[in-house]
């Protein structure tokens, strides 16, 4: 049987299957961005898709040590926006095939 790759939240420390988690990457421009795919070139982290992990991390700016870069606050909130964007769709449509 094949291993899952495992990765952690930056956030929380939770360990989890990298299917489960959202990857945020440093860009090899420095810019940093949402990465569905999860195969963008760069550095990347990751994150639950947990809004309270999120939320946490826009106040404790673990991405930044994650990444080894510093993160400016409009990226960072940008990209945060983006994901928590992303994770209430996923709540939405999650409580409709319930």
């Amino acid at each position: 049987m094949k291993k899952k790759p495992q990765r952690m939240c930056v956030s929380c420390k939770t360990r989890k299957d990298k299917k489960d988690l959202l990857r945020v990457v440093l860009m090899p421009d420095g810019n940093i961005a949402y990465d569905p795919t999860g195969k963008a070139a760069g550095r990347g982290s990751y994150l639950c898709r947990d809004v309270q992990c999120i939320m946490t991390e826009l106040k404790a700016h673990r991405l930044s040590k994650g990444l080894r870069h510093r993160i400016d606050e409009d990226d960072l909130k940008s990209v945060a926006d983006e994901i928590l964007k992303l994770c209430e769709a996923d709540a939405e449509s999650g409580a409709d095939g319930e």
